[in-house]
């Protein structure tokens, strides 16, 4: 089954050669503008169930650069931060490790994110092509988080890691503004442009420079086009548009469903040292879904970053 959406990509008009582009991580604005393109999108429950062992489009990230599992989360308490990392983040690794191919040393949670398409809430569905972090930023989030001598980081980052986001509805089943992902296969390098991820200097105020919830709070919309007030603490890819890409999304998907999207793999294919096969990444996005019937509840979700570090 199929349906079709808008996909908003980075207008290459927009894009210079010589300023790098950014965003700002409160939704305030960019220094670029975007571009639809109408696309036909496949309910990926048309895979599912067919095939589960390793190496399945739909269950195998490493295949397409997603995977969707039946699993249900024993912890439903999303009311605060504290809670979601005391009770639901131990769920997130357990997760990471029953389902992901290969033998699993370490996983790092390092971030989470609550969005509701709500208007007072300061994080929205994002109507966007992209993907989370780059190479450099994914080297660069294991610096800060994993707490380790340099040299120790240093040898592993030369073992295989991966930043996978952990993606579940809260609530009720996710109609409303539903998560599409473009198989990696489908995509080029000549797709993806670097962008700066810019966060308010307020996100500071707590303390805790490696703890992002500060930035939860609804940007003044007056000072949109200015940098000022905000930092560079991040690179995220902003994507072009792609003539071949291939979506796909879970229609209605519940919160009994969890969606791996990976943002980085140091074995990806094409990358140094990289392994044949293997995705490196999946673009992906909220669209709106024609299908969706009038008066479904407003999309809530909750997205966990990981790092996820291999004995190989």
């Amino acid at each position: 089954m199929t349906t079709a959406g808008d996909f908003r990509y980075l207008d290459p008009s927009t894009i210079s050669p010589s300023t790098k582009p950014w965003s700002k991580v409160d939704g305030a604005a960019t220094s670029y503008t975007l571009t639809s393109r109408r696309r036909s999108v496949t309910n990926i429950r048309d895979c599912l169930g067919l095939h589960s062992q390793r190496g399945s489009f739909g269950t195998d990230i490493d295949v397409s650069g997603f995977a969707v599992y039946h699993a249900p989360a024993q912890s439903t308490d999303f009311s605060s931060d504290s809670a979601v990392r005391t009770s639901y983040y131990p769920e997130v690794e357990a997760l990471l490790r029953a389902k992901l191919p290969g033998k699993i040393a370490n996983v790092t949670i390092f971030d989470h994110t609550i969005r509701r398409h709500d208007p007072t809430s300061p994080r929205q569905p994002v109507q966007q092509v992209h993907v989370d972090q780059t190479p450099r930023a994914a080297e660069a989030r294991v610096r800060r988080h994993v707490k380790l001598p340099p040299a120790e980081l240093d040898a592993l980052l030369k073992r295989r890691y991966q930043l996978i986001n952990v993606w579940r509805p809260i609530s009720h089943p996710a109609s409303d503004f539903p998560l599409a992902v473009v198989d990696w296969r489908t995509t080029t390098p000549a797709d993806l442009v670097p962008v700066d991820l810019l966060y308010p200097l307020h996100h500071r105020t707590n303390g805790d420079e490696d703890d992002d919830r500060g930035k939860e709070t609804l940007p003044d919309l007056s000072k949109a086009d200015s940098t000022e007030g905000y930092e560079v603490k991040g690179e995220t890819y902003g994507v072009l548009p792609g003539e071949g890409h291939k979506f796909y999304y879970c229609k209605d998907m519940t919160p009994e469903e969890a969606m791996f999207i990976k943002c980085f793999d140091s074995w990806g294919e094409g990358k140094e040292g990289g392994r044949k096969g293997i995705a490196a990444l999946t673009p992906h996005t909220a669209f709106i879904d024609p299908a969706t019937p009038a008066g479904v509840k407003g999309r809530e979700s909750i997205e966990v970053r990981c790092l996820v570090f291999y004995d190989e």
